[in-house]
């Protein structure tokens, strides 16, 4: 528990399937022929109806709007509560510190639809947040976002996994805004999970470039530089951390 899980792969190679299983969407809402067994937090997702699973997996789809609709971002983030039955005193307790810590309690009074994409975003989260899962899945959160607002999305993300110990199963095609922030890489194919490794790790396995991932820029500077002779020490997995890595590379040289 608590790790945070970039999982990667050609677009149609069971990414979204996949996280529809955790959560029970599958095979509860949507129909199929399923094999195999999936376990979470110890329980088999198909045994369990999805409002208890929801307990456990809280899930962020990749577009904001399909999971907004209440008329204010209040009562977005209370309507999964409200369905648990809970108290008023403690749904208004989860209301309130969910949208603090994805800092968009200033909101709270607001339509969602007239928010940016980066804010629907944070509402969507907040709203799963609420629900005190262990374990939060996100489908493409950074799609139909700017750069800026991804890493802004990203960054909370990452500080709810730091902070709170929530376990993150993140899909995401930018790899370069991603990288940093897992500390385990699985890269699908074909329905298959082909690679599962620490990110310095996976980012050099030849099968992610031979199945078309591509990675981060950082990475493929990392193997050029090599190439010259540079040594860096260890594969950078964000921009600061490549300058520093030769920064010091050439200190060591001059030294």
């Amino acid at each position: 528990m608590g790790e945070f899980v970039l999982l990667t792969g050609p677009s149609g190679c069971g990414k979204t399937t996949l996280c529809r299983c955790f959560n029970g969407l599958i095979p509860h809402f949507y129909g199929g022929k399923l094999e195999g067994e999936i376990t979470v937090a110890g329980l088999n997702p198909s045994e369990h109806p999805i409002y208890e699973m929801a307990r456990h997996v809280g899930m962020v789809f990749q577009n904001p709007e399909n999971q907004l609709f209440a008329l204010t971002v209040e009562k977005d983030v209370a309507f999964g509560l409200e369905n648990l039955g809970l108290p008023r005193d403690e749904i208004r307790r989860r209301v309130d510190w969910s949208l603090k810590v994805t800092g968009i309690y200033d909101l709270k009074d607001r339509a969602p639809f007239e928010l940016s994409g980066g804010q629907q975003q944070r509402v969507a989260i907040a709203s799963v947040l609420a629900m005190q899962p262990e374990i939060i899945v996100l489908d493409e959160p950074t799609s139909f976002l700017d750069p800026l607002s991804a890493k802004n999305i990203l960054e909370t993300i990452y500080q709810l996994n730091k902070d709170l110990g929530i376990t993150v199963i993140l899909i995401e095609h930018r790899l370069d805004l991603a990288a940093k922030y897992a500390n385990r890489v699985i890269v699908m194919k074909d329905g298959c999970i082909v690679l599962d490794e620490e990110p310095r790790k996976a980012f050099l396995d030849e099968r992610i470039r031979l199945i078309g991932v591509g990675i981060p820029k950082v990475v493929r500077l990392y193997l050029l530089l090599k190439e010259d002779g540079v040594d860096m020490g260890k594969v950078p997995l964000s921009p600061e951390e490549t300058s520093n890595l030769i920064r010091e590379a050439l200190n060591l040289d001059r030294g």
